[in-house]
């Protein structure tokens, strides 16, 4: 990957980059970066930082992205009912053992191919298969797994 160039800007780059992270990082509108680069006493719009976040954006998201640590090998897996428009849905979750969220699922459905949906992201997005599965009593996600070829060791409870 070629570096980054910040010719031609009038900021330094790591005020460019601490904008770019702060937005990227937490959920901030580019007004509140605004607002704490203000505190900071650097005046800029929020046209400025979104402009810098659409050029540097996505190179600095890639490099965050490879940073972050990678998740446990213990994912707990679980679904419950919520209603929306009045209609029942499932939101179904994997977290890792130390509370991480894998992936968020929403499906009409509780069955064993929503399970299987569920799986499957976190496992291209990770690149690895966990160790331990742990779930509750839904035979939904025995059958899913059987479906995807999982091997890792399956508790319910």
């Amino acid at each position: 990957m070629t570096s980054l160039s910040y010719r031609g800007y009038r900021f330094p780059p790591p005020i460019i980059q601490h904008a770019i992270w702060l937005y990227l990082r937490f959920t901030l509108s580019y007004g509140d970066v605004e607002e704490l680069l203000a505190e900071r006493r650097l005046y800029l719009s929020y046209e400025t930082i979104r402009r810098w976040v659409l050029k540097f954006g996505p190179a600095i998201a890639r490099g965050l992205r490879q940073r972050r640590p990678r998740p446990g090998d213990r994912w707990h897996l679980d679904e419950m009912v919520a209603r929306i428009a009045g209609r029942r849905i499932y939101l179904w979750r994997a977290v890792d053992q130390e509370g991480q969220i894998l992936d968020l699922l929403i499906q009409p459905r509780r069955d064993k191919r929503a399970a299987a949906k569920l799986m499957r992201k976190p496992l291209k997005k990770q690149g690895f298969a966990p160790k331990l599965a742990v779930t509750d009593k839904l035979r939904s996600y025995a059958a899913a797994f059987q479906a995807l070829g999982l091997t890792c060791r399956h508790e319910q409870g």
